[in-house]
């Protein structure tokens, strides 16, 4: 993969969204705190992981540490939320987070774990510049928050390893996602802090698709992840992407595997 060019005025930092998240920073481990809806999507997230890397690996993901072994990369780690679980799943994990108080808060938690992470005040455009690679790169719940959607998308796909893999997800840009995430989430069940979202940053599955393409990274899977207030629980489901979707690819040169097969049925939905 060819080095992308990078102009050193690019950034992808928002320095409101870094001030907003960095006011509650000391929250970020209190699972009934502003942060409550991520500890309750992490069961979900970590799990779509932890399978989907076994899987192209060919591992056992339940064998204790599956990722043993694999080098993550947690984009946008704010406390260490997913961090963490990687860590204990046997990866060698570095954290990245634009904001300072965010890795203080989550240097500090994995010390108390006696957990082995390396968090560092950095940007993906940053890391990208110094052709830093890794197995596996997360970017969960950011790139509705970045400055840059593009750069972002490009510095993200360079810093996966040919062959390796990338997690992104984030919020459709549906009525339905304003209806729930915005609305219902923030203003009517004070899930989350108002002004935490801007429906205008929400993103189509197919405009991510097109900008992961576009650095290298093909996408083999894309699936909805959807609340049930009955079960109070998170779920994957692979036709409703109209709220919360999470999707995997590959980076090129990779050699696919019959069950690397590509899954877009999502895209069919409303919300492509």
């Amino acid at each position: 993969m060819s080095q992308p060019s990078y102009s050193p005025a690019q950034s992808t930092v928002d320095p409101a969204e870094i001030e907003r998240f960095s006011r509650i920073a000391d929250e970020w481990w209190d699972p009934t705190g502003k942060f409550a809806p991520l500890h309750r999507l992490g069961p979900t997230r970590i799990g779509y992981v932890r399978d989907r890397a076994a899987a192209h690996w060919g591992r056992e993901a339940l064998s204790g540490q599956p990722l043993k072994g694999l080098s993550v990369l947690d984009i946008g780690c704010g406390g260490g939320l997913l961090s963490e679980p990687m860590a204990r799943l046997g990866a060698t994990v570095t954290g990245v987070d634009a904001s300072t108080r965010n890795i203080a808060v989550a240097g500090l938690h994995a010390s108390r774990q006696e957990l082995a992470i390396d968090y560092r005040q950095d940007t993906a455009e940053a890391l990208a510049r110094s052709d830093a690679r890794f197995d596996i790169v997360l970017a969960l719940e950011i790139v509705e928050h970045v400055a840059d959607v593009d750069l972002f998308l490009k510095s993200v796909s360079h810093l996966v390893k040919p062959g390796g893999l990338l997690f992104l997800s984030t919020l459709n840009r549906t009525a339905k996602a304003w209806a729930l995430a915005i609305a219902g989430a923030e203003y009517v069940l004070g899930w989350l802090p108002r002004g935490t979202h801007d429906w205008k940053k929400f993103l189509k599955p197919s405009e991510v698709v097109r900008g992961l393409e576009a650095g290298g990274i093909t996408t083999k899977e894309i699936v909805g992840v959807v609340y049930s207030p009955l079960t109070r629980a998170w779920s994957l489901n692979k036709t409703d992407l109209d709220v919360n979707y999470m999707l995997f690819g590959v980076a090129q040169t990779a050699t696919f595997s019959d069950s690397d097969s590509v899954n877009f049925s999502g895209l069919r939905a409303s919300g492509q």
